[in-house]
């Protein structure tokens, strides 16, 4: 699914270079779960902004479904993002003049999704999501933990390959918290979605099936979570 090998990626130059990841290797594999963990600046957020397409490795390979991304030119390189990838982060990132059906069928509308289609398949993931009754309210509207349900709606809704989540709890209480890991718990084992979660807390990552830890750029260790 996903594959880098010895991926290096420096910020800056000469007294000013900042090495954020050191020669990594790491895969995942399709229908895999796997946690990535660190302490802030060991690498995990520049991992993923990588495995995202987000940035590119300054040395190295990514390799995305078996495409050589460093091999892509931006358009493609969006493309392929668009394509292929699902991202959920802290901030729930929702239009608030939109309503919650109106939010996950914007991905659609940039993909030339017909009208009828994008209001269909979004309501389906609204249910998928358990939020089927709140199709019409406004992030204002709804708790920290729905309005993060809109988002994971809005993340799926192109049928990704690899879901991203990038601290996706970090906003939420510990109820709302288990809420949001029972959806990917689901997601996982129920749709077989492969995820790529990214966190720094040690009850978020067990949920896993796989965990590794990052420190100073490198892969330093890894580990079951508690699904396996």
């Amino acid at each position: 699914m996903a594959e880098l090998e010895h991926v290096r990626k420096v910020y800056g130059s000469g007294e000013a270079e900042v090495v954020a990841l050191s020669d990594l290797s790491m895969r995942v594999d399709p229908g895999e779960y796997l946690a990535v963990m660190g302490t802030s600046g060991s690498g995990k957020s520049t991992a993923m902004n990588i495995i995202g397409c987000l940035d590119r490795p300054s040395s190295g390979s990514y390799r995305l479904n078996g495409t050589a991304v460093e091999q892509l030119n931006d358009d493609q390189l969006a493309d392929l993002r668009n394509r292929e990838l699902g991202f959920v982060f802290q901030q729930f990132h929702l239009l608030p003049e939109l309503t919650a059906l109106e939010n996950v069928m914007l991905p659609m509308v940039y993909a030339g999704v017909p009208a009828t289609e994008r209001r269909e398949r979004a309501l389906a993931a609204l249910e998928r999501v358990g939020l089927s009754t709140r199709v019409n309210n406004r992030p204002n509207q709804l708790s920290g933990g729905q309005q993060q349900r809109v988002a994971v709606a809005r993340a799926i809704i192109n049928q990704p390959n690899l879901l991203l989540a990038d601290e996706p709890t970090g906003a939420l209480d510990s109820r709302t918290t288990d809420e949001v890991l029972d959806l990917f718990d689901e997601l996982h084992r129920q749709q077989g979605m492969t995820i790529l979660l990214v966190t720094h807390e040690h009850h978020v990552a067990e949920r896993a099936e796989r965990v590794v830890h990052f420190h100073d750029g490198r892969l330093v260790e890894s580990g079951a979570g508690s699904q396996l």
